[in-house]
């Protein structure tokens, strides 16, 4: 298989973001999915069937027979693994938008201060996970999507508090009937986390662009400068 052309570090940076972006949209669309296939297999939204098995010992002589309704059992065995399944999803979905907001956040502060990467990078955990960067874009007075951006960010701070919040309430052994209130509002807050982090990350993924223009435009003038001396080069005939 033929090499693949070396790119531009503007052109790497950017498929790098737009990976963390393709990451996140795979996990929103199987949350999406998770989502609808547990709401379907809620156990109330289903009458079950009256009909019953019997289950006899395979052992004789141990234990009596033991009457089962397998429909009733179905419906809260698939509300359990796709429940299950919902959260795994959303989890991921969470941690991958996270990622994609906070990568593109970092390729946005890089280009302003002069570096050029040519990925996006990240710091492990112990684990070997991912860390994800500093969200926030400062510095962006002349990009017209500054405000947009900014308010979005506000609002995926927002939801981070909360669930800081909910966390630290969680672990309080005795709530207040009003800190019980606040708990329920800080979780119900937190869970758009993943759908603001991709909102959000959208918005930073133009930015990167944005900042990018001047680089690239640094790159074309590189090379005509550089097309031109080839054909000063070239032998008169």
């Amino acid at each position: 298989m033929p090499e693949k052309p070396a790119q531009h570090w503007t052109e790497s940076l950017f498929d790098s973001v737009y990976a963390l972006y393709e990451t996140a949209r795979e996990y929103q669309i199987a949350h999406r999915a998770t989502q609808l296939l547990a709401a379907q297999a809620e156990f109330d939204r289903h009458k079950p069937h009256e009909g019953r098995i019997t289950l006899e010992r395979h052992a004789a002589g141990h234990g009596h027979p033991v009457m089962k309704e397998p429909h009733s059992d179905a419906l809260f065995d698939l509300g359990r693994i796709h429940g299950d399944a919902a959260s795994e999803m959303h989890r991921r979905y969470e941690e991958t938008a996270l990622l994609f907001a906070s990568g593109a956040a970092w390729a946005v502060r890089s280009v302003q201060l002069g570096h050029t990467p040519p990925t996006v990078t990240f710091q492990t955990d112990q684990y070997e996970r991912p860390v994800q960067h500093r969200l926030s874009i400062t510095g962006l007075t002349n990009y017209a999507g500054a405000e947009l951006l900014n308010t979005s960010y506000e609002l995926l701070a927002h939801r981070l508090s909360a669930s800081d919040r909910a966390v630290h309430l969680a672990e309080q052994s005795d709530l207040a009937d009003h800190e019980a209130g606040e708990f329920h509002d800080a979780v119900d807050t937190a869970m758009g986390i993943a759908d603001s982090a991709f909102s959000y990350g959208l918005l930073a993924q133009k930015a990167v662009n944005f900042v990018l223009l001047e680089p690239r435009r640094a790159r074309e003038r590189e090379a005509a400068l550089a097309r031109a001396a080839a054909q000063t080069d070239q032998p008169t005939p």
